[in-house]
């Protein structure tokens, strides 16, 4: 019976998504990429200084690196 409900409640969800736009159209998911490509691109830096912009830019792409590593590790230590 819970399982019954859970379903039910699951596909009321998905309808009112489909509804709203948010799995036809996605505009959460451009939103989220949106705001990735603007983080990366060091938006938010300084514009006046193109030293900060780079410096900020290359901090995150080293830090990216630095997690993907780290995810890689940790999965091996888990295998």
């Amino acid at each position: 019976m819970k399982d019954d409900e859970t379903v039910r409640q699951a596909k009321r969800d998905l309808d009112r998504l489909g509804e709203e736009g948010g799995l036809s159209s996605t505009p959460i998911m451009k939103s989220a990429a949106t705001g990735v490509r603007d983080h990366f691109a060091a938006k938010d830096a300084d514009k006046s200084d193109r030293v900060e912009v780079w410096g900020t830019r290359i901090a995150r792409g080293l830090a990216l690196v630095a997690f993907i590593g780290l995810v890689f590790w940790l999965v091996g230590q888990i295998s």
